[in-house]
């Protein structure tokens, strides 16, 4: 088992599970956050972290492993990172927003540590 991020993340990127992870597998992108399963120790103290409940345990994706795809094609693509850092200004309007991916997903990478 590993842990992903899902869509709940885009827009939002709260970096507080950066900062927990004992083995620095989160990847930045433009606005959202990934874990590279591979280098995931399952160790689950990035779940509680999430203020948008982002983080699942792979158990929980989609039936087709969308989220599973995504995080380890974009884990190999994105820069590392592993200190915190602000929230955007603007987060708090997409934090109960659903449908995250179609409409707001960026494949470009974040600028990492």
């Amino acid at each position: 088992m590993t842990y992903i991020v899902t869509d709940a993340c885009i827009r939002c990127k709260f970096t507080d599970c950066v900062e927990v992870c004992p083995v620095d597998c989160f990847y930045e992108g433009e606005n959202m956050l990934v874990i590279h399963p591979d280098e995931c120790i399952d160790c689950g103290v990035c779940e509680p972290e999430c203020p948008v409940e982002a983080i699942k345990p792979d158990t929980e994706d989609e039936a087709d492993g969308k989220w599973l795809a995504l995080n380890s094609k974009y884990a190999t693509e994105w820069p590392n990172i592993t200190v915190r850092k602000d929230a955007p200004a603007d987060a708090a309007e997409f934090e109960t927003v659903t449908g995250k991916l179609d409409k707001y997903f960026s494949a470009k990478p974040g600028s990492g540590d």
